[in-house]
């Protein structure tokens, strides 16, 4: 089996910061891209961004600038630095990683529990 640990989020005022970080665990035999998703109430899930396993990162336009994503892969895990934060980023945040294991070599997607992020006004 597989599973993503999703931790960090919280309650913050406009303007605050917050980190999130998510540990992979497992029968792990490689991890591909991982990404940070949200939800919040009445949308649907969107990608916040991504980073490929070598370090190329993408993000929405609405985060760019003030979120940025990093991971270590001797942990299996990847962070997502928030700043700044706007109460439109008030949001259910999910990890995601593109993952193989160690009896199973193509690349599966594997999904974390969520983590709420709440930021008022």
């Amino acid at each position: 089996q597989v599973q993503l640990v999703e931790s960090g989020g919280g309650l913050v005022q406009t303007g605050g910061s917050l980190r999130l970080s998510c540990a992979a665990s497992g029968s792990i035999r490689n991890i591909n891209t991982m990404g940070w998703y949200r939800q919040a109430p009445g949308k649907q899930r969107s990608v916040v961004a991504t980073i490929t396993r070598t370090g190329t990162t993408n993000y929405t336009d609405s985060v760019k600038g003030r979120f940025t994503i990093s991971r270590d892969n001797a942990k299996n895990t990847v962070y997502l630095q928030m700043n700044n934060l706007e109460s439109e980023d008030t949001a259910v945040y999910y990890c995601n990683a593109d993952i193989t294991t160690s009896y199973y070599r193509r690349y599966l997607d594997y999904w974390g529990q969520g983590t709420q992020v709440t930021v008022s006004s």
